[in-house]
């Protein structure tokens, strides 16, 4: 496996923390459907080889077959080699619902010890690196979330706790809660950013910023929408590109599309590349969340990493998908 120095430019601190993770996270929520058990241990493979030593999953993953399912998917993957688990970091989520019962959801303290419990029994380990709230629970209050979280840090079973899908606002609630319990509390927060979803730049990643946290951009690609879907579905092999969050936003963004794909071109540079190469270089983000389906996926989101945009390419970018409002954050994004 490759060996990674500390001062490579793959790696980076995680937000305020001393842990070092690739700035290209291996997202597993195709695994299950879309990508078969020996394909995904080969991409996971592929991935730690090449460098990527964070790999992100979730309690719900896997639905296609059955909740879970990624989670032991990847489980069997860490048990296959004695190296892995002390080489990868491992981030999963709870939150979302697991069961048919009122109390198999949120983040009661509740169900925040029992998905962890059967989170670590899915994956085959003894401990969660990065232990994720896939939502925010606004029944749940952070004296509840915190004392959970902090009985999981205390018996060694999460080593940092992260978020997703958070508003900035939830982030500050969070962290102050989390400061007057003198807990560490969010070092990560996952937020759907990329070219075509611009509104992380307005309260979230301020918020990140100040507190220390750090950035997860999920679907940088926006489901496919910005990996080529107009190329892709004339040439049939649009496999994810032409459905769900990318199919709706085509019906809006159809002449967007049509115009960055031809930017691309022109680049000299496939879409994909430049959605991700876009993404990563962004200020507050330290690694970007890819749910690959093959190695060449993989490959991809490093070049992309390696060979930055240029200035001029990125400022085109910006005329075609230009900010919200006034650009920056708020409140001046929208004072005229």
């Amino acid at each position: 496996m490759t060996t990674v120095h500390a001062d490579d430019t793959l790696h980076t601190r995680l937000g305020r923390t001393a842990l070092r993770v690739s700035r290209i996270c291996l997202g597993t929520v195709n695994f299950g459907g879309r990508v078969s058990e020996p394909e995904a241990r080969a991409l996971m493979d592929h991935a730690v080889d090449s460098g990527v030593n964070f790999v992100d999953t979730a309690d719900m993953y896997g639905w296609r077959e059955y909740q879970g399912y990624t989670e032991e998917v990847v489980g069997r993957w860490l048990v296959s080699s004695a190296a892995l688990r002390d080489q990868v970091v491992l981030a999963t989520k709870v939150g979302n619902p697991m069961g048919g019962g009122v109390n198999d959801r949120g983040l009661s303290a509740r169900h925040i010890i029992a998905g962890c419990e059967a989170s670590l029994r899915r994956l085959g380990t003894e401990w969660i690196d990065l232990f994720q709230m896939h939502h925010v629970d606004r029944d749940a209050g952070w004296d509840e979330v915190w004392q959970a979280m902090e009985i999981l840090v205390r018996q060694g079973k999460v080593r940092y706790v992260g978020s997703s899908n958070f508003a900035g606002w939830d982030l500050a609630a969070a962290q102050e809660a989390a400061k007057a319990r003198h807990f560490v509390g969010v070092v990560s927060e996952q937020c759907l950013y990329n070219l075509a979803v611009r509104h992380p730049e307005l309260e979230l990643l301020p918020a990140a910023r100040a507190y220390g946290v750090a950035v997860m951009p999920w679907s940088p690609l926006h489901g496919g929408l910005l990996s080529g879907v107009l190329r892709k579905t004339a040439e049939g092999r649009a496999v994810k590109s032409g459905q769900g969050r990318s199919a709706a936003a085509l019906e809006r963004m159809h002449g967007t599309i049509e115009r960055y794909e031809q930017l691309c071109a022109d680049f000299g540079r496939d879409p994909a590349q430049v959605g991700l190469a876009w993404v990563t270089a962004r200020p507050g983000v330290t690694s970007t969340v890819i749910g690959p389906r093959t190695p060449d996926h993989v490959k991809d989101a490093l070049q992309a990493l390696e060979s930055p945009l240029s200035d001029e390419q990125t400022a085109l970018l910006e005329e075609l998908f230009p900010p919200i409002g006034n650009g920056g954050t708020a409140p001046d994004a929208w004072l005229s």
